[in-house]
């Protein structure tokens, strides 16, 4: 099963103080809004999102559809397909998506520690 690209998606206590942290780790910004309480920041191997005041604790991230740069796959593993497969897995949900809709959608599951894995489709 495919998940798609992986990014930590961080919830943060202020944007521009961890914005300007992981600046000197070397990552630049590469999406989002600050001013809405979100940013995409990207290294040359790895993708991280920061949150504030949208979610209170750090959240494994999945987007079945896109490459590590955001940008459309060819070919891809549906979530709802991936959804249905965690389901016969006996995978319990914390929300799912609706398998009645195609195109953007979304789910999340939490693991056995308690650490939410959202799925999130955005094609």
């Amino acid at each position: 099963m495919e998940l798609g690209s992986f990014s930590v998606s961080l919830a943060v206590k202020d944007i521009a103080v961890s914005k300007a942290f992981y600046e000197k780790l070397g990552f630049e910004e590469f999406g989002g809004n600050a001013s809405e309480g979100w940013l995409i920041m990207k290294s040359p191997s790895c993708v991280i999102g920061l949150f504030q005041g949208m979610f209170e604790q750090n959240i494994l991230t999945f987007n079945p559809g896109w490459d590590s740069s955001a940008q459309p796959l060819d070919s891809f593993t549906d979530v709802r397909e991936i959804q249905e497969r965690l389901k016969a897995d006996g995978i319990e949900f914390a929300s799912e998506a609706d398998e009645t809709t195609t195109g953007p959608a979304s789910f999340v599951i939490v693991d056995p520690d308690g650490n939410p894995i959202l799925v999130d489709q955005h094609v």
